[in-house]
């Protein structure tokens, strides 16, 4: 069904969590593909013992080029960009697959609803604490409970895990690699979407994934300056983008029209415009 890409760096045993539960908590079978950053942890050897598809980077390149490595070995139509630090739930996928087939459109991305350990200030997850770390995870728990939080379909799907069309990935030549390592490649995505005419950016509130949050970003010293980065290339902030394009946290009401004429859309365009030429 789908080719997932999985980017790793030195973090196996999230990624032996991971992978065993796409494994085992799948609807149907699919193709995963890791993006070897390094591996000097042990992980190179134990994505070949597994059997699974894999490009390689001797050192960490960070999550665009890894994705764009791993999509070039993709042999199904669909494909999912999943995190090494998440933990897929039952019919995950199913659930996708049963949101895909709602739309009249190939176009789209399409995301799993995060659970995670902690607040965020992010409407669009389920904040329940299942541990935050591999020795805490009770995944016991985490599997009896998962299905009783009551989420809706929600807009505003940008970040993994997500699932988009190979077609419209080639399209928009995948993650854009002036972002690297990754810090609002995601969003830059999105837009690039949207520019292309997608207008469903969906999140499946029966589709569950756990996020442990961030095993790789705190370990990163050097960071792109992607929020700089996303105005300067597309004349907004990605604040204003999710307010006015992609309606973020809103209730999902089908496809997206853009914010036209609205006044306080018009203010974040100029200031967009000021500070990009500052």
């Amino acid at each position: 069904m789908f080719s997932i890409l999985i980017p790793s760096w030195n973090n196996l045993e999230f990624l032996k969590i991971c992978i065993e539960s796409i494994l085992k908590n799948s609807s149907y079978s699919h193709q995963i593909i890791i993006h070897i950053n390094e591996g000097t942890d042990g992980t190179a050897e134990w994505v070949k013992q597994m059997g699974l598809d894999f490009s390689f980077t001797v050192k960490n390149e960070g999550v665009c080029i890894a994705l764009n490595q791993a999509a070039m070995l993709a042999n199904h139509k669909y494909l999912v960009f999943i995190n090494d630090d998440m933990y897929a739930l039952p019919a995950w996928d199913q659930f996708l697959t049963d949101e895909i087939e709602t739309l009249n459109t190939d176009c789209f991305m399409l995301s799993s609803t995060l659970i995670e350990p902690y607040e965020t200030k992010n409407n669009c997850v389920i904040v329940a604490d299942y541990g935050r770390g591999v020795r805490d995870f009770d995944e016991e728990k985490l599997l009896k409970e998962f299905s009783f939080f009551i989420k809706q379909n929600w807009s505003g799907s940008t970040w993994p895990p997500f699932v988009v069309h190979k077609k419209w990935w080639d399209m928009v030549d995948g993650f854009s690699e002036e972002f690297s390592p990754g810090m609002s490649a995601d969003d830059d995505f999105a837009m690039k979407m949207w520019q292309k005419g997608c207008r469903n950016f969906k999140g499946a509130g029966a589709s569950r994934v756990y996020h442990f949050v961030s095993k790789s970003i705190i370990r990163m010293q050097n960071h792109n300056y992607g929020r700089k980065q996303f105005l300067k290339k597309w004349g907004i902030k990605q604040t204003a983008f999710h307010k006015y394009y992609t309606l973020r946290g809103e209730e999902y009401k089908g496809e997206l029209h853009g914010p036209g004429l609205n006044p306080g859309y018009l203010l974040q365009r100029v200031i967009g415009t000021i500070l990009r030429l500052s």
